[in-house]
């Protein structure tokens, strides 16, 4: 059994004791959280609207930015931080009789993220819809069936609420000095 581990259980025993019931969660650091990582890198409307469109195929800049109606300032800045960070690679192409330009593609790092676009998607549907229903719907390439996403725990039980997950100290958890 880990530190974390053992820690949680001294904890818990310490608390049960004394009748206190509070969460294990405020003994431990947030300060390596990999939610809040991933914001950094990902947290804003404006780089979810180009991962909409690279996911959905669109990989000009031009063409983003029409669809996205994101300022070119904006639109540069986060296709530079995307190709920086390893989410879009640059690829050159040119058309006849016009300069050199690149395309974003997605990374496998870039593609790592459809789980979380296909949540927001599905979150979307059920919350923020308009009255005439979904505007796009994901399918199964090889059979064209609906695809929707399941949590699933290692030994396959899918889980059909938050309430079904309890959080644990993982190995990189650190106690609040």
């Amino acid at each position: 059994m880990n530190s974390a581990c053992l820690a949680l259980l001294s904890l818990s025993s310490r608390l049960s004791l004394v009748g206190v019931n509070r969460s294990w969660q405020l003994d431990y650091d947030t300060a390596n959280c990999n939610i809040a990582g991933a914001l950094d890198i990902v947290g804003e409307k404006w780089t979810f609207l180009v991962l909409r469109e690279a996911f959905n195929g669109i990989r000009r800049f031009d063409d983003m930015q029409h669809r996205t109606g994101a300022p070119r300032q904006v639109l540069s800045n986060r296709l530079g931080r995307l190709v920086t960070d390893g989410i879009l690679r640059k690829v050159p192409y040119q058309e006849p009789g016009k300069r050199h330009r690149s395309e974003y593609r997605l990374t496998e790092k870039g593609i790592d993220l459809f789980p979380v676009i296909a949540a927001l998607l599905a979150w979307g549907d059920k919350h923020a819809a308009h009255p005439g229903g979904p505007p796009v719907l994901l399918t199964h390439r090889g059979c064209g069936a609906g695809v929707h996403l399941q949590i699933a725990c290692e030994e396959q039980h899918v889980l059909q609420s938050a309430r079904e997950v309890t959080p644990v100290p993982g190995p990189g958890a650190r106690l609040v000095a």
